[in-house]
């Protein structure tokens, strides 16, 4: 398998980036139809809470237990090609409420992206908090 720094064509890394702006924007829209759209069936979230499966994260946002008012990436993203698997790494910020408190939130992420039947859908996201 092939890794490539970036796409050989940049239309690809573009339409990448422009996959997860839209998963953004589901997010903050908390739409978890939307958001589960882009999700591959095994997806799963790590960050210092723990694994949180697809499943378990879409039912927190369809109780509204879990929203989110703002998400945006910042600065340069990082994207390398392992075949039909990207790994796209950026920074993030976003501002949550989880059971009515609210998160601001500054992290590192990283989502790994196959691409299944011509659409990128993430299979894993890393989240990593950015040390104040």
């Amino acid at each position: 398998m092939a890794t490539t720094p970036t796409s050989p064509d940049r239309a690809v890394d573009d339409e990448l980036l422009s996959v997860l702006d839209e998963w953004q924007v589901a997010i903050v829209a908390n739409d978890a139809d939307r958001i589960g759209s882009y999700m591959a069936d095994e997806w799963i979230m790590v960050s210092e809470n723990g694994i949180t499966a697809a499943e378990q994260f879409l039912a927190f946002v369809r109780s509204g237990e879990l929203t989110h008012s703002a998400m945006q990436r910042v600065g340069e993203p990082r994207i390398r090609y392992h075949g039909d698997l990207a790994l796209l790494t950026t920074r993030a910020t976003n501002t949550a409420h989880y059971q009515g408190i609210r998160y601001d939130a500054d992290e590192w992420t990283t989502d790994a992206f196959r691409r299944v039947d011509g659409r990128w859908r993430c299979l894993l996201t890393q989240i990593t908090a950015v040390e104040k």
